[in-house]
């Protein structure tokens, strides 16, 4: 069974340790097996590729690069800075995220 993850795609976060440390993005993919989220501007690398009919002329590719959860807090919705998350049970009695430090539910 795979561990319930803190970071959902298309989540706000911030970086809070290594080179991109204090910067934002958005997350546009999760690998739950690896426990790393591909967060949008954040860990750019540049590959290598021969030339293909997708790309003719090959040559260098940016992208970005995995990035490991436990480096990654969920922007707080209401105040806008980093915050841990937590899960509860909502008056529907469906089990849903919230901030921490502002106590509100993360949609």
């Amino acid at each position: 069974m795979q561990k319930k993850l803190h970071i959902k795609k298309g989540d706000l976060v911030a970086i809070i340790t290594g080179d991109f440390k204090g910067r934002q993005g958005k997350v546009l993919n999760v690998l739950r097996k690896k426990n790393k989220a591909i967060v949008e501007g954040i860990n750019i690398i540049t590959k290598h590729s021969k030339p293909t009919k997708a790309h003719p002329k090959g040559g260098l590719l940016k992208k970005e690069a995995p990035v490991h959860i436990s480096n990654l807090l969920l922007i707080d919705p209401s105040s806008g800075k980093p915050t841990r998350i937590g899960h509860k049970l909502n008056d529907k009695g469906k089990v849903v995220r919230y901030a921490k430090k502002s106590g509100e539910e993360i949609k």
